[in-house]
């Protein structure tokens, strides 16, 4: 029979007496207070330059003002007029049809750059390339586009004399209504790619090495690789970079106003040219807050749509 030494239960110290309430509650609130201090510039940016323009927009898109006069209640007669000036109309065709092609052409670029650039190259290498397509985001889009303007002008631009090299025509780049709009996309697109970039970098950093190693083991290659791994993986940061985008292409302004003015005719103008066009050259500030008013719902219901989509494309891991 053997003797089993039982261990000797230690003795606990005894627990902290809860804080007082009050004392939880001192503390509770000067965290808030803490919190509030460092969210209120941000909050009051938000409204002295959000909010407020907005409601102010709506309010004067109801009143008939060219600054000179005193306002005049026009009720919704500015809105009445937007649907029946053909030129906004087309405006907003042109714009709808600018966000389709520029956003798709440039999460295109920026997904196979991306792609290229995290795969099998120098750390050094992969660093030159990312700063070198992000470099023309920090530009300034106006100094862009007359720089651009000089590479496509017809008659002596760059763009035309490479081509004059190989036996090709001067192509109209600026003066025709189907190459003005290819143009201006190609511009903007060129510009803005490098930020879709940078995020399709991240999101592929984020991705597992090892989904790819096991994938790579079933047999996965190449496209189907991608097409079946990455993409979806990678589904959370196309959302947003194509959110972002499509409301920055909703807002183009600078490009076609710079390259082409709106022409030929009115084959490159966009609705914030024409909101501009109003304001600030016709000096009907009540249409023109009408105009935007409009852009603002289009946005916002494009962007409403696009997260409705979200949930039945989006993966998240």
């Amino acid at each position: 029979m053997t003797n089993t030494q039982i261990p000797a239960v230690r003795p606990q110290p005894p627990a902290a007496p809860p804080a007082p309430a009050s004392r939880r509650s001192a503390r509770d609130r000067g965290t808030r207070l803490l919190a509030t201090l460092f969210l209120a510039p941000t909050i009051v940016g938000i409204v002295v330059f959000t909010v407020v323009p907005i409601i102010g927009s709506v309010v004067l898109s109801l009143f008939h003002w060219n600054v000179i006069d005193d306002p005049s209640f026009a009720g919704a007669a500015n809105y009445r007029e937007v649907f029946t000036d053909s030129t906004v109309l087309v405006s907003f065709g042109n714009t709808l049809l600018f966000m389709v092609f520029a956003v798709a052409l440039q999460l295109l670029i920026a997904l196979v750059l991306a792609l290229a650039v995290n795969g099998r190259m120098p750390v050094w290498l992969r660093s030159v390339f990312r700063s070198a397509f992000f470099f023309p985001l920090v530009l300034s889009a106006a100094s862009i586009s007359v720089v651009m303007k000089y590479l496509f002008n017809q008659d002596f631009g760059v763009v035309n004399w490479l081509l004059g090299l190989v036996g090709v025509a001067p192509v109209p780049w600026l003066t025709s209504e189907n190459a003005a709009m290819a143009t201006v996309i190609l511009v903007y697109v060129w510009q803005q790619f490098g930020f879709s970039f940078l995020l399709f970098v991240g999101g592929l950093n984020n991705i597992p090495k090892e989904i790819h190693e096991a994938a790579s083991l079933d047999g996965a290659t190449g496209l189907r690789k991608h097409l079946g791994i990455t993409l979806p993986l990678l589904s959370p940061t196309l959302l947003v970079a194509s959110v972002v985008g499509i409301i920055n292409a909703l807002q183009v302004f600078e490009q076609p106003y710079v390259l082409t003015n709106g022409g030929p005719g009115d084959a490159t103008r966009t609705v914030v040219m024409v909101i501009y066009e109003s304001a600030f050259e016709q000096l009907r500030f009540g249409a023109a807050s009408a105009v935007g008013v409009l852009l603002f719902v289009l946005i916002m219901a494009v962007t409403a749509l696009q997260f409705r989509l979200s949930r039945r494309f989006v993966h998240y891991q």
